[in-house]
């Protein structure tokens, strides 16, 4: 059985949006740290002039080719680990690097807005 369809979380959002174990999200941001002998890497975004990071677990998307400070899209599934409040197991791991992140950041709000509008409309019918 497939898992359900990821959500577009922004990185700052993952540690406080009540997000479940388990569940499918996608996010993005910049690789600064890679412990292949962990599978692990870590995302970082800034916002609000503070470094959000995300931790994930490449052991499904290896071999892993990291580059470093590039930036990366993820989709995959929360779990909690040892010493880290949220992790991301990544079933994909793409470099997206020179892509508009403020851009990116606007498609997303956009198409939250458009799925809530829709499910108001599916509501009221």
């Amino acid at each position: 059985m497939l898992p359900a369809a990821a959500a577009y979380y922004l990185p700052w959002e993952l540690q406080c949006a009540g997000v479940q174990e388990g569940e499918s999200v996608r996010t993005f941001g910049r690789l600064t740290c890679y412990k292949q002998d962990k599978s692990t890497a870590t995302l970082t975004a800034q916002h609000a002039s503070k470094d959000h990071h995300v931790v994930i677990n490449t052991s499904l998307v290896e071999p892993f080719h990291p580059i470093i400070g590039a930036q990366y899209l993820v989709v995959g599934e929360t779990e909690t680990a040892a010493g880290v409040d949220m992790m991301v197991r990544a079933r994909v791991l793409n470099c997206v690097d020179g892509v508009n992140i403020p851009l990116l950041q606007k498609a997303i709000m956009e198409q939250r807005s458009f799925f809530k509008e829709r499910e108001g409309q599916q509501n009221a019918t």
